[in-house]
C-alpha cells in the first residue's frame, strides 16, 4: 500500500485497517460494531509522557467501558517492543495494560499521524474519537512533549454521545459549569417564530441561548 499520510477529517469514514495488537488480532472496525472508540497515538514506545498516559488511561479504562467506548493506542514502533514496553510498566508501576497496543506501520499513514515539521520519524500524539457508525466524530492533535488528559477525552466522548442521541450541545465544563451545570443546550431557533416559541418552552438567558435538563437524568 502506497504512503499516503492523509489527515481524515471530522465526518469521514474512519480508515480501516488489520493489524497485530499487544491483545490480540484486532479487524478495525469490523470488530467494534456498535461501539464508540478512542484512537490515540504515541510517538514511539518507551517514551516517559506516554508511559504516564498508559498508566491513567488504565486506572480509567472500566468508566469508558461504561460508556460503550473501547480504546485503541498506537505507536509507530514493531509488537516486540509494544510487549516489552507494556511488561516494563507492569513491573515499575504495577499496572497491565488491558486495551490493545496497536503494531502497523501503515497507521500512522492512514490517520495522518506524521508530522515533519515536530518530528521526521515519530507520530505526534493525536487522538481521534470514532462513531458506532465508524465516522469520526472528533480529532485532537498534541506535541511530542505534552500530555494528554483522561478526564478530557472522557468529557469529550460523553459530549459526544449526548449530541448523538439528543440532538443536544453541551455547555463549557458541564457538569460543573456554575451558571449551567447539567443542563444541556438546544440548538438555536432558525426563525422569528421559532425564537419566540423556544423562550416560552425552554428555559433561557435569552432566545438563542435556551436550555433543559440533562435528558439521561
Amino acid at each position: 500500500m502506497e504512503n499516503q499520510n492523509v489527515l481524515p477529517l471530522i465526518g469521514d469514514k474512519a480508515p480501516s485497517f488489520k493489524t497485530q495488537s499487544t491483545q490480540w488480532f484486532v479487524n478495525f472496525p469490523e470488530d467494534y460494531k456498535g461501539k464508540w472508540v478512542v484512537l490515540f497515538s504515541h510517538p514511539a514506545d518507551f517514551t516517559p509522557v506516554c508511559t504516564t498516559e498508559f498508566i491513567w488511561f488504565q486506572n480509567h479504562y472500566q468508566d469508558f467501558k461504561n460508556i460503550n467506548t473501547e480504546l485503541l493506542w498506537y505507536s509507530i514502533d514493531w509488537i516486540h517492543s509494544h510487549i516489552e514496553w507494556l511488561k516494563n510498566i507492569d513491573k515499575n508501576f504495577g499496572i497491565k495494560v488491558e486495551f490493545p497496543l496497536l503494531a502497523w506501520t501503515q497507521i500512522a499513514y492512514l490517520y495522518g499521524m506524521l508530522h515533519p515539521n515536530a518530528d521526521s520519524s515519530a507520530t505526534v500524539r493525536a487522538v481521534f474519537v470514532i462513531n458506532p457508525e465508524w465516522i469520526i466524530s472528533a480529532i485532537m492533535y498534541y506535541p511530542l512533549s505534552n500530555w494528554r488528559s483522561v478526564k478530557e477525552v472522557l468529557r469529550l466522548v460523553k459530549s459526544l454521545q449526548t449530541t448523538a442521541k439528543y440532538k443536544r450541545a453541551t455547555p463549557e465544563n458541564r457538569p460543573e459549569n456554575s451558571i449551567f451545570w447539567e443542563k444541556v443546550i438546544i440548538p438555536p431557533a432558525n426563525t422569528m417564530k421559532q425564537s419566540l416559541e423556544y423562550k416560552e418552552k425552554y428555559e433561557n438567558k435569552d432566545w438563542y441561548l435556551c436550555t433543559e435538563n440533562n435528558p439521561n437524568n
